[in-house]
């Protein structure tokens, strides 16, 4: 088998935890970034104040409410900094982009853990979410608004398999240099350990993608139909937000899963790889990684400040600081009182 093989577009272009695995016997194919550096630096540091801005905000009125806090409200803060840690990655990963790796071997693992963590924790935290939903709102109970430790439970939970997950990636990661000479962040893989970490990777993406995908889909489709069913204009205006909720989310991550179950299924030989479909194959990972980035800034948005009673939270802080007046609540209350209710009712969504 010819080891000496150029693998170094492979190496500069996917650097992160979640992507690409170089083949050792990949086609030397020749390609190029289908997307400029410095416009990946731009969109990256967009993300990155957006994500810091948004997140804390999100931190700071559920904090806020603490005597109203509910379970749905938990997910959101353990989401909220799962998001702002991975956005602490961002700054490095750009510079990456238009050099080489410069941070050494110890934050090369660092960046890649909270790559990593992010990745699982924030899936299974949505997931979470559409099931406290859907127990809200389709079986109207509240178990888990009663019961607290369950839901601390669950979280820790989250993060410790998230945690789990990411060991066997952040193994083999490692800095060395590519053959054209740069410095790179990636995982070195010998040809022994090549098949056992693709195989991991589809297990990976099946467990923190696809499944809770399926237990998205259980819960919203019935959250939905129970709320299509009413006629209260509150509970249409939450069926809006779980739809823009649940059709970002798969439009955010939905094409990177998809591409890195085709990528994997070519490593093992299942689909024939060509220098052609492995080009456009590289450029789908590439662009649809993009994508997937952008969701950790998006969901302040989707679960937040779309939320009604988020701005009230949010304008109540506001004007108990005096920065407001007070009057400016008065057109929030209202509204704020009918999706009230119920005591299991998200203080922000």
């Amino acid at each position: 088998m010819n080891l000496n093989i150029d693998l170094s577009f492979y190496t500069d272009l996917f650097t992160d935890a979640n992507t690409y695995i170089p083949s050792l016997d990949a086609a030397p194919c020749t390609a190029s970034s289908p997307i400029n550096k410095y416009v990946i630096v731009v969109i990256y540091a967009t993300v990155f104040l957006l994500n810091i801005l948004g997140n804390s905000l999100v931190i700071l009125v559920i904090c806020y409410n603490k005597l109203k806090r509910s379970s749905t409200d938990i997910y959101l803060l353990n989401l909220a900094l799962a998001d702002l840690l991975f956005s602490a990655t961002l700054p490095f990963w750009a510079t990456y982009k238009v050099s080489e790796w410069v941070f050494g071997i110890t934050t090369c693992k660092i960046i890649s853990i909270l790559q990593e963590v992010n990745f699982y924790s924030g899936i299974l935290l949505l997931a979470c979410i559409s099931v406290d939903r859907y127990l809200a709102i389709v079986h109207a109970t509240e178990f888990f608004t009663k019961k607290r430790h369950w839901v601390k439970f669950i979280t820790i939970s989250i993060w410790i398999v998230s945690f789990g997950l990411s060991i066997p990636t952040i193994w083999f990661k490692d800095v060395f240099v590519s053959p054209k000479g740069g410095i790179v962040c990636h995982e070195n893989l010998e040809e022994n350990t090549e098949t056992w970490m693709i195989d991991i990777r589809i297990g990976r993406h099946l467990m923190g993608f696809f499944i809770p995908l399926l237990v998205m889909l259980f819960c919203y489709g019935f959250v939905i139909k129970t709320l299509y069913q009413t006629k209260n204009s509150q509970k249409h205006r939450a069926m809006k937000v779980i739809l823009a909720v649940f059709f970002v989310f798969l439009i955010c991550w939905l094409p990177y899963n998809i591409t890195v179950i085709v990528d994997s299924l070519m490593r093992t030989k299942r689909i024939k790889e060509t220098c052609s479909l492995r080009n456009r194959l590289d450029t789908a990972l590439y662009v649809t990684e993009v994508f997937g980035y952008t969701h950790s800034c998006i969901n302040p948005i989707l679960y937040a400040f779309v939320g009604h009673k988020f701005r009230h939270s949010f304008l109540t802080i506001l004007a108990n600081k005096g920065v407001i007046n007070k009057e400016r609540l008065s057109s929030y209350g209202r509204s704020l009182s009918v999706m009230s209710s119920s005591a299991h009712t998200s203080t922000t969504i």
